[in-house]
């Protein structure tokens, strides 16, 4: 098995601002595992959770550097492939973890979700089935995606509404707030927004669902006030009020001293990587938001998420600034999702990606071989 990485560029239709910053694109990598006549496809690159930030340039020389240990790796992945026949083969023909974990472990969550990616896309296409098959998830058990709102001024929020609903028609709107013009200008996108989506459903009909992402932007006592607050303005969940904190004790306690004080569900994101802070964070919160560069990849996500259900917690699948490969490869998932928010490749300029297919504004797992994914060069263009 040989490895290949290149580089492409990301570009944001609309810029991003949330509590930590503003973003108007990305370079990531596309990572390429050869092996037979198969190649699989994984994509990674470059985040920031307030508290870990990886760079592109780090995770490629990362990559670099372990690309001779993947060499023995197809061979041992055709040995496990005993069957004949993909209708032989278990109902969850999944990627042999006894092999990959070990080879995988202490990478970097962006490094392994990228060659994560690449192995469960190689491993699909072998076996000529789209993951979530191999899975045994229904492909018809998805919902709507959520669409982004970033901080801004309220006319250029209301502004940016409207343009989703000209791409798409959004039910569901997440709305980013921790201001760093304080909570009054909090309040004010909320009850501007709120009040938009109102009119929009008498115009429309059909329930519009307004959630908020504080992305870690407030205190303790102002996420207390807030929580009921929003309750009462229609908004149906609270992610990520207060700062992620290296301290994992310490980042529970915050947690569990809020969720008295909040009548919304409350999703915990940037504080939740694995299924430890799964186990962990599980008494204090109703939800995750699973993102498969923070995990590492498809392996500890589908972990992540059987988990969450067993624990009787929702399931947010969430991306950065991502290309259609990372968010197919996220849709493999849709099934076990309650709130999907996979819109980051619908404000991409230059994706140079394929193959990951909506109804409305619903995604739906891509339906080809592997991640179902397809690669178009932009040199080439």
């Amino acid at each position: 098995m040989h490895l290949r990485l290149r580089r492409f560029r990301l570009t944001k239709a609309v810029p991003l601002a949330i509590s930590r910053g503003r973003s108007s694109g990305a370079e990531h990598l596309l990572v390429e595992l050869a092996h037979g006549d198969r190649i699989g496809l994984g994509e990674t690159g470059s985040f920031d959770t307030g508290h870990h930030r990886y760079e592109t340039c780090a995770i490629a020389a990362e990559l670099e550097a372990f690309a001779p240990r993947v060499a023995q790796l197809g061979e041992a992945l055709e040995a496990r492939l005993t069957a004949p026949t993909v209708q032989d083969l278990p109902p969850r023909a999944e990627l042999p973890a006894d092999l990959i974990n070990p080879l995988l472990a202490g990478l970097s969550p962006p490094a392994r979700c990228g060659l994560d990616l690449a192995l469960h896309d190689w491993w699909g296409k072998r076996l000529a089935q789209p993951l979530h098959r191999l899975w045994g998830l229904d492909p018809g058990a998805c919902v709507a995606t959520s669409v982004t709102l970033g901080l801004g001024e309220t006319l250029a929020v209301l502004a940016r509404l409207e343009r989703w609903w000209l791409q798409l028609p959004a039910t569901r709107i997440k709305l980013k707030l921790g201001s760093p013009d304080g909570v009054e200008h909090d309040r004010a996108l909320v009850v501007a927004v709120a009040e938009r989506l109102r009119q929009r459903q008498q115009q429309c009909g059909g329930a519009c669902e307004l959630q908020v992402d504080a992305n870690g932007g407030w205190t303790l006592e102002t996420a207390q006030a807030m929580a009921p607050w929003l309750a009462e303005r229609g908004v149906v969940l609270l992610e990520q009020p207060l700062a992620p904190l290296l301290d994992p004790d310490a980042d529970t306690a915050g947690f569990a001293a809020l969720k008295p004080h909040c009548p919304l569900p409350l999703v915990a994101d940037e504080s939740c990587w694995n299924r430890s802070d799964v186990a962990r964070l599980a008494p204090h919160i109703d939800g995750i938001n699973i993102k498969l560069l923070k995990c590492g990849g498809l392996h500890e996500a589908l972990a992540m998420a059987r988990d969450a259900h067993t624990r009787g917690l929702q399931v947010m699948l969430g991306c950065y600034g991502d290309g259609s490969l990372l968010n197919g490869a996220a849709a493999q998932l849709l099934p076990l999702v309650h709130w999907p928010d996979l819109d980051s490749h619908l404000n991409l300029v230059d994706d140079p990606f394929s193959g990951l297919e909506r109804r409305a504004d619903v995604l739906l797992p891509p339906t080809g071989a592997g991640l179902g994914i397809s690669w178009h060069d932009p040199c080439e263009a």
